[in-house]
């Protein structure tokens, strides 16, 4: 008589069940990581391989382990972000697909981002960078499986209100601004003046003209302190 709990039995229908989706999990905060592990452990179908708690450190664990998704915090404190390390997961992608033909598709992971911020600067940054998916951290662990689940096979995953913001831009398009006008804008909300500017963007102050007087334009509007509403009001900023 077969034991239907035993793994080797071939007539165990466990056995037929397909493998757990792979996991690793990037976020700077150790807590947070801790949560998020025994979270994880307790859900279906799902394996924990490996965590990181820098950009840096998830370039490596990920060529080393081959997860399936990697589940990726935006900020990361020192070192490239969250958005710098998914464009590179995502651009060795493409290079080991390209390279590696004749054995197959490249064996890179999904990146679902899980992060506090939900501003369209860092939607659009995520997602152009590669991401399959975004969600918040005030996700349900349900809403959370299903999104891991569904990144595994490629499949978009987002948040409601992620996903409302992505349908109200498309059907009202947000002026689209450079990687530098981003900068140049941030630092604006802050209250520095062109000369500060331009130091702490390690450029001259008439290149800082010249991006004002652009992002004035994409913005429609003709002062510092109307670009910074305009910003706000469409979440432009970080």
């Amino acid at each position: 008589m077969t034991d239907p709990t035993d793994p080797t039995d071939p007539t165990d229908p466990v056995g037929s069940r397909p493998a757990p989706v792979r996991i690793l999990v990037c976020d700077d905060h150790v807590v947070v990581r801790a949560g998020l592990l025994a979270l994880l452990d307790s859900a279906p179908g799902i394996e924990v391989v490996g965590e990181a708690g820098t950009g840096e450190e998830a370039l490596a664990l990920a060529a080393r382990l081959a997860p399936d998704v990697v589940l990726m915090d935006l900020q990361l404190g020192e070192g490239i972000d969250g958005v710098e390390t998914t464009r590179r997961l995502t651009a060795t992608a493409t290079a080991s697909a390209s390279a590696s033909a004749a054995a197959g598709p490249g064996r890179a992971p999904h990146v679902l981002v899980l992060t506090t911020y939900d501003t369209d600067a860092d939607i659009t940054r995520a997602i152009e960078a590669g991401a399959t998916g975004y969600l918040l951290k005030a996700e349900r662990p349900e809403e959370l499986f299903a999104a891991i689940h569904a990144a595994a096979q490629g499949r978009t995953a987002l948040s409601g209100p992620v996903a409302s913001r992505v349908m109200a831009n498309l059907r009202s398009p947000r002026p689209t601004l450079t990687d530098r006008e981003h900068d140049i804008l941030a630092q604006l909300a802050t209250g520095l003046g062109n000369r500060e500017i331009a130091r702490a963007l390690f450029i001259s102050e008439a290149t800082v003209k010249t991006h004002l007087r652009r992002i004035y334009d994409k913005l429609g509007v003709d002062t510092r302190a109307g670009a910074v509403a305009v910003a706000k009001e469409q979440r432009l900023l970080p």
